[in-house]
């Protein structure tokens, strides 16, 4: 028993000696204080030969060697050229392999290989197959950690580079596309929960300081997850249309059929790139419903029946769907994709399951423009005159920005959108002449409801 007790201390003594003897340094301790106050005040330049003593002589002294330690060798790197910046760029990369090596509970894997990754391309220092090994490994291997917005596009990106320099398949391509969206929508969902609990506050005018600053923040996040899903989108570009998904699908058809994962993810992308009047479609459709009868199977089978004019059928599909589901987020994306799919056979049915999704997920902005788009093209529909049938314009703007206030990545769309019906709305000469300013205006037409003309 005492011999296991002294073999516990000697292990413990052991893996802390270093560290302690980092501590017990003087002129480690006096250094690091030096630094640390110059990097406080961004005084770079005089914090970098102190700090370079102390992460050279006790780099597991202090995390702020690396946290301090990146900014003074960025400050370093800006402020040079030639030989001494590729130093400064390598001791960075050096540093970022040692910060998880010293903190690992503070550094992961993932992080550290983004910031690698990042460096390296911001400095041409890989080139897309070097990148996209590293951020591949970072990816399955720490995924959970994997949230860089910047590393998630080049991951990306580099793949589609190689893809086009024949190097990688168009369907490896796919692969990581869905693993990337996946992940964007996951780390994104994290934050509209936050910004759905912080509204009704903001709404009601009660927020404290502490709570705006978070709403800012978690608004920030949001809208940056945003603009790399719209630029992952614009990098697969025609990649994804039907001219290259249907002959990938013949092709791979037989090999595949039986891979569940795949099954749903090639039916799934064919109905969001509207390839269901191509038979390849209900080849898909047919398989995943042997594989698993889940409720997107009913709704994908809901899209087939409007194709062939059962829209009565259909609806009873996408309530099948729906009832099965049981995650609020995945019922409300049920919800939405039948709504983009009714919308081919009555806007009152698409705007009726897109205020489900709403109702099943308060943060499902795609729902609220896709109401806007629905009252906007119905403007020849409702009202007499000019000036009642253009007013539609602003309902569906209020609509518009609704959606990017309940998911900012939403922003960009919602804003553009938002700005295009309020430019297609009464003007102030209109409402003047109309004599309608201030007074409400009620829609009978489908829509309903009303608008409050705005006071001039």
């Amino acid at each position: 028993m005492k011999k296991e007790f002294y073999l516990m201390l000697l292990m413990i003594f052991g893996c802390t000696a270093p560290a302690l003897a980092q501590a017990q340094n003087p002129e480690c301790m006096t250094n690091l204080s030096i630094y640390a106050e110059h990097a406080k005040v961004k005084n770079y330049e005089a914090a970098y030969a102190p700090w370079k003593m102390v992460y050279e002589a006790c780099p597991g002294i202090n995390k702020a060697n690396f946290s301090y330690g990146e900014k003074i060798l960025d400050y370093k790197i800006d402020n040079s050229s030639g030989a001494e910046k590729e130093g400064y760029i390598k001791d960075l990369i050096a540093l970022y392999d040692k910060s998880m090596e010293y903190f690992p509970k503070d550094y992961s894997m993932a992080d550290v290989m983004s910031d690698k990754a990042n460096v390296m391309y911001d400095n041409k220092m890989a080139d897309d197959a070097e990148l996209y090994s590293m951020l591949t490994k970072a990816f399955n291997e720490d995924k959970k950690n994997f949230d860089n917005p910047k590393s998630l596009y080049l991951y990306f990106s580099s793949l589609v580079d190689l893809h086009k320099g024949g190097k990688k398949e168009l369907q490896e391509v796919f692969d990581v596309y869905d693993d990337v969206t996946e992940q964007i929508e996951s780390v994104n969902e994290k934050y509209l929960a936050q910004i759905t609990k912080l509204l009704p506050k903001e709404e009601a005018g009660t927020l404290t300081s502490k709570e705006k600053q978070r709403l800012r923040a978690y608004n920030s996040y949001s809208e940056n997850y945003g603009k790399i899903a719209g630029s992952i989108d614009s990098k697969l570009g025609d990649l994804a249309d039907c001219e290259n998904l249907i002959p990938l699908y013949e092709k791979s058809f037989e090999e595949k059929k039986t891979d569940v994962n795949w099954v749903k993810r090639a039916v799934g992308r064919m109905f969001s790139k509207e390839c269901i009047d191509d038979p390849m479609f209900r080849k898909l459709f047919e398989a995943q419903i042997a594989l698993d009868p889940s409720p997107s199977a009913y709704l994908y089978g809901a899209t087939l029946k409007v194709k062939d004019g059962d829209t009565r059928g259909a609806i009873a599909d996408f309530d099948k769907a729906a009832s099965l589901e049981t995650d609020s987020k995945k019922r409300s994306d049920i919800f939405y994709k039948a709504a983009t799919v009714a919308r081919r056979f009555s806007k009152s049915q698409a705007r009726s399951y897109a205020q489900k999704a709403i109702d099943a997920y308060s943060a499902n902005g795609k729902a609220y423009l896709l109401i806007a788009n629905l009252y906007a093209g119905s403007a020849n529909d409702c009202g007499s005159t000019p000036f009642e049938k253009r007013a539609i314009y602003w309902k569906a703007a209020d609509m518009a920005r609704r959606a990017g206030r309940v998911d900012p990545s939403l922003s960009g769309r919602s804003n553009q959108a938002a700005a295009s019906y309020s430019a297609k709305a009464p003007s102030k000469t209109d409402i003047f002449n109309s004599g309608m300013a201030g007074k409400t205006l009620t829609f009978s037409c489908w829509v309903g409801g009303s608008v409050t003309v705005p006071n001039l």
